[in-house]
């Protein structure tokens, strides 16, 4: 006996999905993880010429654990690997990473021992934000990509 039988369906959680997810998706915290040009890249989109403020991620963050979007951009070496992947645990749920340049997505053209061939084999990747570097329309993109995944999200808490 309870509200559900009231309510059919999902209809309050649908519901708080929606006003959740709209927050969420416009008040994305990034935490640059950048070894490469592509971070140079970053910094240009969060200036005002590009203004990455206008999809509401203009808080960046450097501690993990104040972080929801982990922007990985350049040369993941074998040594750095368990450090992204660290940095990646230590980010609370809901936590979500773009990938972003052509060495973070599949290692550039650092065909070598000792880099990672693809962030993807460390960590869970969202987007792929492709390019050498890629421009800071595409890193937009990507953000927006992501905020298009936030949107469609549940609140629900994943059972462990």
């Amino acid at each position: 006996m309870g509200i559900e039988e009231y309510i059919p369906g999902d209809w309050l959680t649908t519901k708080v999905d929606a006003l959740v997810n709209w927050a969420r998706k416009g008040s994305l915290w990034p935490m640059p993880f950048g070894t490469a040009c592509c971070a140079i890249e970053f910094m240009s989109v969060v200036s005002s010429h590009y203004d990455l403020a206008r999809f509401g991620a203009e808080v960046v963050r450097f501690s993990p654990r104040q972080a929801d979007l982990l922007l990985v951009a350049g040369t993941i070496t074998d040594k750095m690997a368990p450090v992204l992947k660290k940095i990646y645990d230590q980010m609370p749920e809901p936590k979500w990473v773009l990938s972003m340049g052509a060495c973070a997505c599949s290692g550039g053209f650092y065909r070598a021992y000792h880099v990672v061939q693809g962030i993807e084999e460390i960590i869970p990747v969202d987007v792929f934000v492709a390019g050498c570097p890629p421009t800071p329309e595409n890193l937009i993109n990507g953000v927006m990509m992501i905020q298009k995944i936030v949107e469609k999200s549940s609140v629900k808490r994943k059972s462990r």
